[in-house]
């Protein structure tokens, strides 16, 4: 039969009490003695174990996590009860909306037509304006704003207007008070 070989040595740390007894330990390795010695180690253990009597049953530890654990579950069941209650009324006023459906009690007066907005729009009423005050609004000069007017015709210059602004408002100019007056 061959010899079973003992595993590489790995560095660890021990506490402080225990170095003279892991350095033993590690020359009695060293000498070849690691199987006899794992050996021993464990009836040792063993030893140790099978005289150690611990009385997990009624130690306070584990009566408070008895005690917990039956709250925990008395408060899930309750939990659960409540939630099979609330299921059942929502059941009941599903079926209550699901007969006034049937029935039509809600279809049974003309609905109004929503507005688009909820707010009234109101309506600006757009005054005349100045070569300064037009040119703005169409984001042109008032150079070229005199000079659109001079170099179109009455009708041209409403179409220009109307294209350059933002509202699609034609304005037209009025000689006889210098402004230019909104056309709809």
């Amino acid at each position: 039969m061959a010899e079973q070989k003992s595993p590489p040595s790995e560095m660890i740390r021990v506490p402080v009490p225990l170095i003279g007894i892991v350095r033993q330990l590690s020359k009695l390795h060293r000498q070849g003695h690691t199987i006899a010695l794992l050996q021993a180690l464990e009836e040792l253990v063993a030893t140790f174990d099978s005289n150690i009597d611990i009385d997990l049953a009624g130690s306070k530890q584990v009566l408070q996590l008895q005690e917990k654990l039956e709250e925990l579950e008395s408060h899930l069941a309750d939990r659960d009860k409540s939630v099979e209650t609330k299921l059942e009324a929502m059941t009941n006023k599903l079926e209550l909306i699901e007969r006034a459906i049937a029935s039509n009690r809600y279809n049974a007066q003309p609905k109004q037509r929503r507005q688009a907005y909820p707010y009234q729009q109101i309506q600006v009423e757009l005054q005349p304006r100045t070569n300064e005050s037009l040119a703005a609004r169409l984001g042109v000069s008032p150079e070229s704003l005199i000079a659109e007017r001079e170099n179109k015709s009455a009708k041209e210059f409403i179409s220009w207007s109307r294209n350059r602004d933002p509202m699609s408002t034609a304005w037209e100019w009025n000689a006889s008070d210098g402004l230019y007056h909104p056309q709809r």
